[in-house]
């Protein structure tokens, strides 16, 4: 198993969808904000505070970030977090981006997810 550190991000978090040709939000200096285009949708996952107005949401989410950067041919990262998340009965919510990866749990869940995490060897800092 892989262990990494992961580090709370600040706020709520939300995800997001909105029709497919809409124009994608820009948030300035928000501490996390991912955009993906298909053609059925715009899924957004940023912060709560930043929801428009008509948009189908999920609230309530915390995001831990995987310290990276991570290289591309390393394997078992995810399984590494994500086994022991499903363990404890935490559902996740997952982005990736070139440089790491980024697990949403509910806020609810949080306390829960920390504790299995760092029960499996992980590094977590709030």
């Amino acid at each position: 198993m892989k262990t990494v550190s992961l580090r709370v991000l600040e706020g709520e978090f939300a995800v997001w969808k909105l029709p497919p040709d809409s124009v994608p939000p820009a948030f300035g200096d928000a501490p996390f904000l991912s955009i993906t285009r298909t053609a059925v949708e715009l899924s957004v996952v940023g912060p709560a505070e930043h929801v428009p107005d008509g948009a189908f949401v999920e609230t309530g989410w915390a995001c831990l970030e995987v310290q990276g950067p991570l290289a591309f041919e390393l394997t078992g990262v995810l399984a590494g977090i994500s086994a022991p998340l499903a363990d404890a009965g935490v559902p996740i919510f997952v982005v990736s981006t070139f440089d790491t990866d980024y697990v949403l749990v509910s806020r609810a869940n949080l306390e829960r997810a920390l504790a299995a995490l760092r029960a499996a060897g992980h590094l977590v800092e709030r």
